[in-house]
């Protein structure tokens, strides 16, 4: 089989890498936009960086999915398991946890080391800072060691960091502020044990978005890429609270 030598640009490697996505290659859309890291420098245009979020989204995604479906496995079988069984179902846990541990430190040290020191200040700033915030928090979920708070501690500072810049640089109904307080409020409740926490955070940035885009019909106009946000915002306000009243 004869191979075909083809000069690729930057353009056909993000082709390569849409195409990929939608493949749900996303390994390969990772290799692409390293290549064009590697190529052509950290500066990344939007449909770039989205798209390399979206592929470590969902890797991680996959993975933490089935972290919990074994998890929760082991709960409900606990009793009826024999030892070897239950062995055997924390040694698979321990194989996924690897593959998460090597997922978010590989996007840990992109961000860290390339994409972050070559952010322009305001939102790609903001965006970055997020990830970083998310993939430690991430790692602090599924450790049991020492490291655990140090892992939580990095988390917390890398989204405090993210925070106050995007309070000064973003509108309140800015997809990546709202994703960035969301996520947040997540982290306070996931891993601090905080919803009281959890909702100041959430419904500070739900009526700030709410109230800004009443005020000024332009962000209304452009507040479809922010509805989704703000819907799963809502929903994690409406199970905190819950979860506050049953205390």
């Amino acid at each position: 089989m004869s191979s075909i030598n083809v000069t690729i640009s930057r353009l056909d490697r993000l082709y390569l890498a849409k195409v990929a996505d939608q493949a749900e290659r996303y390994q390969d859309v990772i290799a692409q936009l390293k290549d064009i890291i590697n190529t052509h420098g950290a500066q990344l245009t939007i449909d770039e960086r989205n798209l390399l979020s979206i592929a470590y989204k969902n890797l991680t995604a996959t993975l933490r999915s089935s972290w919990r479906t074994i998890d929760n496995l082991q709960k409900k079988e606990a009793l009826s398991s024999s030892r070897q069984q239950v062995k055997l179902m924390r040694l698979q846990k321990e194989f996924i946890e690897k593959d998460i541990d090597a997922l978010c430190r590989d996007v840990v040290d992109l961000l860290e080391n390339t994409l972050m020191p070559a952010a322009n200040d305001g939102e790609e700033k903001v965006f970055y800072s997020k990830m970083r915030g998310d993939y430690y928090r991430y790692l602090a979920e599924l450790t049991r060691l020492n490291s655990k708070e140090e892992l939580a501690k990095t988390s917390l500072d890398a989204y405090k960091f993210a925070y106050k810049h995007a309070l000064v640089t973003l509108p309140p109904t800015h997809p990546t502020r709202l994703g960035l307080a969301l996520n947040f409020a997540v982290y306070y409740h996931d891993i601090l044990r905080s919803p009281e926490r959890a909702c100041h955070l959430a419904k500070h940035a739900f009526d700030e978005a709410v109230s800004a885009a009443s005020e000024s019909p332009s962000m209304a106009a452009n507040l479809e890429d922010s509805l989704m946000i703000l819907q799963l915002m809502r929903d994690d306000l409406i199970l905190w609270h819950s979860e506050i009243a049953r205390d």
